[in-house]
Parts: C-alpha cells; sequence; structure tokens
C-alpha cells in the first residue's frame, strides 16, 4: 500500500481482531472480495405486543427488518464485511448463520461489532474478525440499513468489490482499483522475505514450515 501511495490507508482499528487463530494450518488467515451490509440501532419496539407471542414477533422482525438480505451475493472467494451497532450487545453473527454463509462461499467474515457462539464459530473453523463478544440477539436492537454500499469499518472506508486481508496482525482494505498493483508488489516482498528468512532457519536449524515455502 505504501508504494502505490496509499501508506496508511486501509488499516483496520487493531481492536478488530481475530476471534480464533490456528497457529498450524492458518486457516484463520483470508483474502477476498467485500460484500457489505449495514446495520443499525433500531426504534421499533423491543418486545411483543401484549398478547403476541415471543417466537412470532422475533420471526418477523428477523423477517421484516432485521434480514440477512445480502446472504444473496455471496459468492466463492467473498468476505462478509457487516457495519453494525458497536455500542450495544447484539450478536449479530452466530454459530448458524456464520456457517451458512461459508457453505455459499465466503472465506471470512469481519465487523466492527460483536458476535456471539464464539466457541462454536472456533470449531467450525470459519475465518471471524470481530470488535468483542456477544450475546444477544437482533431483535428489537438492530435493523438492515443497507446492502452493498459502503461502509465504515474499525476508521476504514470499504466498499462493495474491495480485496479484504487478514492474519492474526489484524485487518487490511485494499481499494479495488489498486489491488492488482498491490498484490503484484506484496509478492515480491513475500518471496524475498520467504527466501531471507528459509536461509536462517537452515542456519539455526529449524525445519521449513509453510511460511518458508
Amino acid at each position: 500500500m505504501d508504494r502505490v501511495g496509499l501508506p496508511g490507508t486501509g488499516l483496520v482499528d487493531p481492536a478488530i481482531h481475530a476471534d480464533w487463530i490456528d497457529a498450524k494450518d492458518l486457516s484463520h488467515q483470508f483474502r477476498g472480495i467485500a460484500v457489505t451490509a449495514r446495520y443499525v440501532p433500531t426504534q421499533r419496539p423491543d418486545r411483543p405486543k401484549p398478547g403476541e407471542k415471543f417466537q412470532d414477533w422475533e420471526g418477523n422482525f428477523y423477517n421484516a427488518y432485521s434480514h440477512e438480505a445480502f446472504a444473496k451475493l455471496i459468492r466463492p472467494g467473498a468476505v462478509v464485511v457487516l457495519d453494525d451497532v458497536e455500542e450495544k450487545d447484539i450478536g449479530s453473527i452466530g454459530s448458524y448463520n456464520i456457517l451458512y454463509w461459508k457453505s455459499l462461499g465466503a472465506v471470512g467474515v469481519v465487523t466492527d461489532a460483536t458476535s456471539r457462539d464464539t466457541d462454536e464459530i472456533a470449531i467450525e473453523k470459519v475465518p471471524l474478525y470481530l470488535r468483542k463478544k456477544g450475546r444477544g440477539i437482533r431483535p428489537g436492537r438492530n435493523e438492515l440499513e443497507s446492502v452493498n454500499r459502503p461502509v465504515s469499518i474499525g476508521g476504514v472506508l470499504v466498499c462493495p468489490g474491495d480485496v479484504v486481508v487478514a492474519d492474526a496482525d489484524g485487518v487490511v482494505v485494499v481499494p479495488r482499483d489498486c489491488a492488482e498493483q498491490v498484490a503484484k508488489y506484496a509478492r515480491e516482498i513475500l518471496d524475498k522475505d520467504k527466501d531471507a528468512r528459509k536461509q536462517l532457519y537452515e542456519k539455526v536449524g529449524m525445519p521449513s514450515d509453510r511460511t518458508v515455502k
């Protein structure tokens, strides 16, 4: 990013971090194309009307106001980027829907807010980057405002189609217009780093691993 004249651009707030880390296979890492959605605080009642069953109210809220219309846009290689209500304990992401997004082709999920079911998500090995853990549910707390429009995640603009890259160090967003050039520079740097570190591995007697092959 520095080489294309964008130093400091795209660096997502480090508070948005990997929910789990696979130190062996690095399966928490991903790179993909952003599909975005924005959730906002709701002004609708946060409970059923007198006499209304909770399950009916909950289901209607999900279907009418806090649904996941962005899911139909997920293709293999997509990254789901959710701009949500970070100040509230909502838990818009859970072990079922995140695995469903993966089944559609998503390689990872980034949110500036919360997720619940993080124990199960770690077992499912769906790459997730979040600000904090949550326990709530969406009905009565948020509603979908837009799909595949520009959003702000951790102080960074994310446009649909941008390239999102994540590892244990954090998340970087690469604007689509310069992504090809950034990838070229990144490959050059990576190849040189691998060659140099492989020589050090051999010098100190360390067996090669995937980071130097």
